[in-house]
C-alpha cells in the first residue's frame, strides 16, 4: 500500500473517530468541538436510540430524584479544587446519555459511568445486566455563597437546556443552545440537544470555568464553549459556531427552517400584578416579570429600551421587536420583594434574571417573545430568542459570540428611568364597554434628577386597528418617580391590544418604553366588563401548552 494511500485512511479513520476517541488528541479546544459540528452537519442525520433499561424507563419524576449522586464521589473533590463536578441519572423522561469529559493538559478523557458513585435509595434493582449506562447531564458545584460550602452553580441536562446562578438566588429560568421553529414553521419545534460535553480541569486558584459542547439536531449541529465566573452577578461568555445541514442530509420528513433562534431563555409567568388571580392566596407567581430589549430600530438612530411585561395568555401568543443593531435581551424578574409573592418555599423574589449581551455585532434582526397558556407553575411557557433576516446556507459557519448575566437584585437598567410595575383595573372612575385602564410606575435616576415642578408628559399610542388612546396623564409618586396612568378604548376586544406609553420632558424622553400586549379576551370575559362577579363564582379556563419543552431539573 502506498504511503498515499494510508495517508488517506488515516485521515478518514480520523473523520469517522466518535466524539470520545476524536477529541484525545493534544490542545483540545473549541477548534476541535467545532470540526466534528462541521463534519457531522456534511453526514445525514443519525437519531439518537434509546437503550435504557426498563426499569430505568419507567421511572416516574419522584422515582428518578431517589437515585442521587454521592458527593463524596464528586470530580475533582480529592483535588480540592475550587470547582467539582456530579452527574444526573438516566431514567424516566431523561432517556438519552450525554459523553461527559475531563480535558486536562490538553487531552480529554470521558468520564464513565461509576455504579458505587449512585445512592439509589428504596429502589433495589439487578444491576447484574447494565452496561456503561453514560449521564444524563451534569452540575457544577462552587463555593458561591460561603467558602464552607459549594453550591449548585450551573446544571447541564435535558436538550440544550442549562441554568446557572448567581450569589444569593434560587433556579429560576434557563437558558438554551438553539431554538428552531419556535414559532412558525411547518411542523413542531425542534430541540437541538447538547450529545458531548468537554470540561476543562480547573486550576488550583481558577476563578472561572470553561466547559465545550457539541450540538446536533435533525437541521443543525454546532459548537460552544461556554466560560462560567461565578459571582453576586454570574457571568457566562458563550462562543457558538452552528452549521444547517443540506436538505438531503435532514431527517426525512423534515420541513424547511423557518425560524432560527439565538441565545434562547426559557421562562414560567402564571400571574402577577398585571394579571391579578383571584383563587391563588400568592399575589404573584413567575420566574420572570418582563422582556427587556435595548436596540437601534434603524440605522443611524439612538438606542431604545423597551419592556414587555409577560402575560399568561388563553391561546398563544408571538411578538417581536426588529432591529437593526441588538444591544441586548433578557427575561427579567424585577420585582425582587418577598411581599409581592408570599411564598417562603418557592421564594420568587430570589429567582435570577438572564441578559443577554451581544459580543459584537448581529446584523439585523428581532427579538421574539412566544407567550403560551399555563395552569400552573410547573410548565415553562416563556420563550426569548434573537432571530436574525438571514439564515445561512448550509454548511456554512455562523459564529456569534455573547455574554450572560444572571442577575439577582443588580439588574441591568435604562439609563434614564424604568418601569417598576404596571397595574391593570378599574378605580373610582368608571369604564365604558371596551376600555381599560392601566396604571405604570416609573422610577430611575433620569426622573429622581428632575427639579421641582418639572413638566413631565405622558406619551402613549397604539397601533392596533380600531383602538384609541381616551386618556394619559403623568403625575409624581407618593413613594418617588412618576405614575402614568393610561386609558385606551377598544373596538374589538377578541383582538390583541398593543400598547406603547413612556415620560418625556421637552424633547427628552426620560424613560424606557413600556411596550404591553394585551392578549384578546374570550366571550366569557368581556361579559364580565365592567364589573366582574365574585371571586367564588369565577370560572377557571385553562388551556395547556403544547408539550414541547422537556422537564426541568
Amino acid at each position: 500500500m502506498t504511503r498515499f494511500a494510508l495517508l488517506i485512511l488515516s485521515c478518514l479513520a480520523t473523520l469517522l473517530l466518535p466524539p470520545a476517541f476524536a477529541s484525545a488528541s493534544a490542545g483540545f479546544g473549541f477548534d476541535d468541538v467545532a470540526a466534528m459540528a462541521q463534519r457531522e452537519a456534511a453526514l445525514p442525520y443519525a437519531a439518537p436510540v434509546v437503550r435504557l433499561p426498563a426499569e430505568l424507563q419507567g421511572l416516574n419524576y419522584d422515582g428518578l430524584r431517589d437515585i442521587r449522586y454521592r458527593p463524596e464521589k464528586a470530580v475533582w473533590r480529592e483535588q480540592g479544587l475550587p470547582f467539582e463536578l456530579q452527574f444526573f441519572h438516566l431514567g424516566g423522561g431523561n432517556a438519552l446519555p450525554v459523553q461527559i469529559h475531563e480535558v486536562h493538559e490538553g487531552r480529554a478523557r470521558l468520564l464513565g459511568y461509576d455504579p458505587a458513585a449512585w445512592d439509589f435509595g428504596r429502589h433495589r434493582f439487578d444491576r447484574s445486566g447494565w452496561q456503561d449506562l453514560g449521564h444524563a447531564g451534569f452540575r457544577v458545584h462552587h463555593a458561591l455563597n460561603s467558602p464552607a460550602y459549594k453550591d449548585e452553580l450551573v446544571v447541564f441536562l435535558g436538550a440544550s437546556y442549562f441554568r446557572a446562578l448567581g450569589r444569593g438566588q434560587q433556579y429560576g429560568l434557563s437558558a438554551r443552545g438553539l431554538a428552531l421553529d419556535t414559532v412558525g414553521g411547518a411542523g413542531p419545534e425542534e430541540f437541538p440537544r447538547f450529545k458531548a460535553f468537554w470540561i476543562e480541569r480547573p486550576a488550583a486558584n481558577a476563578s472561572m470555568l470553561t466547559i465545550h459542547a457539541l450540538l446536533d439536531s435533525p437541521r443543525a449541529t454546532g459548537a460552544v464553549r461556554f466560560v462560567f465566573q461565578p459571582g453576586e452577578t454570574t457571568l457566562v461568555d458563550v462562543q457558538q459556531r452552528l452549521f444547517l445541514r443540506a436538505q438531503a442530509h435532514q431527517a426525512a420528513g423534515t420541513a424547511p427552517l423557518a425560524m432560527l433562534g439565538l441565545a434562547p431563555l426559557t421562562s414560567m409567568y402564571l400571574h402577577g400584578e398585571n394579571q391579578p388571580q383571584a383563587v391563588d392566596f400568592r399575589p404573584e407567581v413567575h420566574d420572570s416579570d418582563g422582556l427587556m430589549v435595548a436596540g437601534q430600530p434603524a440605522a443611524n438612530t439612538a438606542t431604545e429600551w423597551l419592556w414587555r411585561p409577560l402575560v399568561n395568555p388563553r391561546t398563544p401568543l408571538a411578538s417581536s421587536f426588529a432591529l437593526q443593531r441588538l444591544e441586548g435581551f433578557g427575561l427579567m424578574q424585577r420585582d425582587c420583594r418577598f411581599t409581592s409573592y408570599e411564598d417562603p418555599e418557592a421564594r420568587y423574589e430570589r429567582r435570577p434574571s438572564a441578559w443577554v449581551q451581544p459580543l459584537g455585532d448581529w446584523g439585523p434582526g428581532r427579538v421574539l417573545l412566544l407567550q403560551l397558556p399555563t395552569p400552573d407553575e410547573t410548565e415553562d411557557n416563556i420563550v426569548a430568542a434573537w432571530v436574525p433576516a438571514t439564515l445561512p446556507a448550509p454548511g456554512q459557519p455562523l459564529d456569534i459570540a455573547y455574554r450572560l448575566h444572571w442577575q439577582g437584585s443588580t439588574l441591568t437598567q435604562p439609563p434614564g428611568a424604568q418601569a417598576v410595575q404596571s397595574r391593570r383595573g378599574r378605580s373610582w372612575a368608571p369604564l365604558a364597554a371596551g376600555e381599560l385602564q392601566f396604571l405604570i410606575d416609573f422610577d430611575g435616576p433620569a426622573l429622581r434628577a428632575l427639579p421641582p415642578g418639572a413638566a413631565v408628559q405622558a406619551v402613549a399610542s397604539t397601533s392596533t386597528p380600531g383602538a384609541r388612546i381616551t386618556d394619559a396623564q403623568a403625575y409624581p409618586h407618593p413613594q418617588g418617580g412618576w405614575r402614568l396612568r393610561l386609558r385606551v378604548q377598544r373596538s374589538d376586544p377578541a383582538q390583541p391590544l398593543e400598547l406603547r406609553a413612556f415620560l418625556q420632558n421637552g424633547p427628552h424622553a426620560l424613560s424606557e418604553t413600556w411596550a404591553a400586549l394585551i392578549p384578546g379576551e374570550a366571550s366569557d370575559e368581556r361579559a364580565r366588563i365592567p364589573t366582574p362577579p365574585a371571586p367564588e363564582t369565577r370560572r377557571l379556563k385553562p388551556s395547556r401548552r403544547p408539550p414541547s419543552l422537556p422537564p426541568g431539573c
